[in-house]
């Protein structure tokens, strides 16, 4: 055997033995690789899983989509709520930390919804990063298979491929369309709109690896991965720049620039 293949054998035991011993969970799906991986391997090892899918302004379609057909794929008791952020001022305001008003929200709602534990897609990376989710998931007794195993995203992304979850494994990281929006500019739906369909108009124009469409206050710009930024030519700039600025719902009629990714520039602040 492939030693690679017999260290995601092991990592892929760990995981479904943990989750064998949680009795009924609930799991937050957001549509991911990482939740939707987590849920499958769930359903594998455990007769009852309960899978939680908020909708909000903030989430893509196609990750809603993407929850439903897995769910009846695979036998998943699918529930599908508002949780209710846009309602919050507090996440409305898009403070640094967004992402704890947004999950409090969420695993308050399903809080509401059921006893069962609570199951998140956390992953060891996502330790490594400021997450002001995981303050949430805290307080809410939310657990995370992954980080009780020590699974890396490259390990979920394995994990998937074991599953013949081929298109999963390689669904590119995407976080809620509000994080392309910088630190204080207030969230507004009309504004996630015009991310997603900025984001989905360069994808179609270039197939770059990681494209964030960020919503600053004196630009919207285009982040690239490095390769395609390399790439990209004064014609595509123009062409791109003007498709854009076409966009009727485009925020307060700012410029349009372009940079090189960089992960979590929409934050401005410091670690409260």
């Amino acid at each position: 055997m492939h030693a690679d293949s017999e260290g995601i054998d092991v990592e892929r035991a760990d995981l479904e033995r943990v989750l064998a011993a949680i009795a009924r969970p609930a799991i937050a799906v957001s549509g991911g690789v990482d939740s939707l991986t987590l849920a499958v391997v769930a359903a594998h090892v455990i007769p009852d899983v309960m899978v939680f899918h908020a909708t909000s302004p903030a989430v893509p379609a196609e990750a809603t989509e993407r929850v439903k057909r897995f769910a009846g794929q695979y036998g998943w008791t699918l529930t599908v709520v508002d949780a209710g952020e846009f309602a919050d001022a507090a996440y409305r305001a898009n403070p640094v930390n967004r992402c704890f008003h947004c999950k409090t929200n969420l695993y308050r709602t399903i809080r509401d919804c059921t006893d069962r534990p609570i199951l998140s897609g956390a992953n060891i990376d996502d330790l490594g990063e400021y997450r002001p989710g995981l303050d949430a998931a805290r307080q809410h007794g939310v657990r995370h298979p992954y980080v009780e195993t020590g699974l890396t995203k490259a390990h979920v992304r394995k994990i998937a491929r074991s599953f013949g979850l081929h298109g999963v494994a390689e669904l590119p990281a995407s976080p809620c369309l509000s994080s392309r929006v910088e630190t204080g500019i207030r969230i507004e739906a009309s504004t996630l709109s015009f991310v997603h369909d900025v984001e989905g108009l360069v994808t179609r124009a270039l197939s770059p690896a990681t494209v964030r469409c960020r919503v600053r206050a004196n630009a919207i710009v285009i982040e690239l991965d490095a390769l395609t930024f390399a790439a990209l030519s004064h014609t595509d700039r123009e062409r791109l720049a003007n498709d854009i600025a076409e966009r009727s719902h485009r925020p307060g009629g700012l410029p349009i620039a372009f940079a090189e990714y960089r992960n979590g520039s929409a934050f401005l602040v410091e670690r409260p």
